[in-house]
């Protein structure tokens, strides 16, 4: 069986604990009925506690929790809340024995990864550091493959974040060994040469003369952009492309890929060599990783490298520190900005008097900051006129009319028949 589930703790010998999405609402039902039946403080008067035994526990954001003693004796007792798995030292005064809720199953399930085995047969404690960081309080997906000897025991288990097997991604951490570990050659990938260099995939594109919803995502001059198709409307014909229907998932998955790899990132190697149009990771200056692929070499000393932000158009030049290997599963997602140019303009007459674009003289920069005002924040709508030797659209503001009549209005563009 294959379902979703949130990790609501990693035990400190590893045992991941998850509630199924699907149990979510039950859960938060439970919790409401708990907080209204107990409005009182925790047992004051003295009460012998019994291993095992139900209780309710007060957490330190002062809800009432299930809870079950797992060693008594002392001021403070361990006490383990059985809706979520973690264990805590709770002092007697923040604890109510009850009866009230025990029919009731516990929402987390214990899993272990199975054909997993830990180096030394157990769980080290920077494993476990490791499993906490990347896992706790997050969405991922479960693949059922054996179920415990008895009901209290660990369901075995494959799980998956991002798209990544999390026992390959353990394994190659070298935390531990995985038998059944089929994303490992893929990981290691990541180090040494690769005898054909993987590269991104383009995204599938409308059929020439459909009217699709774009977002421009980067401007080179005015004639030349790099567009995002985009999937917030589905205004696109069924058939413009196979892919339209999973745009809006493919979108969310790489958007999930990426977060992982982000709280992932300090494993990854940098890149030690490299070559033009390779795929990488590069930080930006946001501090987050995003996926790119190196143009060239800028600086010799120290090294900077020209980058191309493949989902966004951009272009920067980054030092060597900001550059890693990028995981092989992250090119299976298609680009997400395609270069496209611009028809039925030209730049207007040149004037060597007025300011031009370095890279792109033809062009005024204040041509440039005119149709970055046409633009920006704008609803756009495009429409394929040729897919060869280049992508060519025409680009229309939420109003059908061309973006780049502006431009000729204001002298600084001609038409171009």
């Amino acid at each position: 069986k294959i379902f979703q589930a949130v990790v609501s703790c990693v035990g400190r010998d590893g045992t991941i604990y998850i509630i199924p999405k699907s149990s979510e609402i039950e859960l938060n039902k439970l919790m409401t009925e708990i907080q209204s039946n107990f409005k009182c403080l925790g047992l004051l008067e003295p009460y012998c506690w019994k291993k095992g035994e139900a209780c309710v526990v007060r957490g330190s954001d002062t809800m009432w929790y299930r809870g079950k003693v797992v060693e008594p004796g002392g001021s403070t007792l361990q006490v383990q809340y059985i809706d979520h798995g973690c264990v805590e030292r709770i002092p007697q005064c923040h604890l109510y024995p009850t009866t009230l809720y025990t029919a009731i199953p516990p929402f987390c399930i214990p899993c272990q990864l199975y054909k997993t085995v830990p180096i030394g047969n157990f769980w080290q404690q920077d494993a476990v550091d490791c499993l906490q960081e990347l896992l706790t309080n997050e969405e991922v997906e479960i693949h059922v493959q054996e179920l415990p000897d008895n009901p209290w025991g660990k369901l075995s288990i494959s799980l998956y974040f991002g798209g990544m097997s999390l026992s390959s991604f353990m394994a190659y951490q070298k935390y531990c060994v995985a038998e059944d570990c089929q994303d490992i050659s893929e990981l290691e990938l990541l180090e040494g040469d690769v005898p054909v260099p993987p590269s991104y995939m383009l995204p599938p594109l409308p059929i020439p003369g459909d009217t699709f919803p774009v977002r421009v995502t980067h401007l080179v001059s005015p004639k030349e952009v790099y567009i995002c198709l985009d999937p917030s409307t589905n205004l696109v014909k069924q058939s413009a492309t196979e892919g339209d229907a999973n745009c809006d998932s493919e979108l969310e998955s790489l958007d999930e890929a990426l977060k992982w790899c982000n709280k992932s990132v300090e494993s990854l190697p940098f890149l030690t060599h490299f070559r033009t149009e390779m795929p990488c990771l590069v930080e930006y200056q946001d501090g987050l990783w995003y996926r790119a692929k190196l143009l060239s070499v800028e600086e010799f000393d120290p090294v900077k490298i020209l980058v191309q932000f493949v989902d966004y158009g951009s272009f920067s030049v980054v030092p060597t520190s900001r550059l890693r290997h990028i995981p092989y599963h992250l090119l299976k997602y298609p680009v997400q900005a395609v270069r496209a140019l611009l028809a039925g303009f030209k730049p207007a007459l040149y004037d060597k008097n007025v300011k031009r674009i370095p890279y792109c003289p033809e062009w005024s920069v204040e041509a440039l900051w005119a149709m970055m005002e046409c633009i920006e924040g704008k609803q756009l709508s495009a429409s394929i006129l040729a897919l060869s030797p280049e992508v060519t659209i025409s680009l229309y503001e939420d109003d059908q009319n061309l973006v780049h009549m502006k431009l000729i209005e204001m002298g600084l563009a001609e038409l171009d028949e």
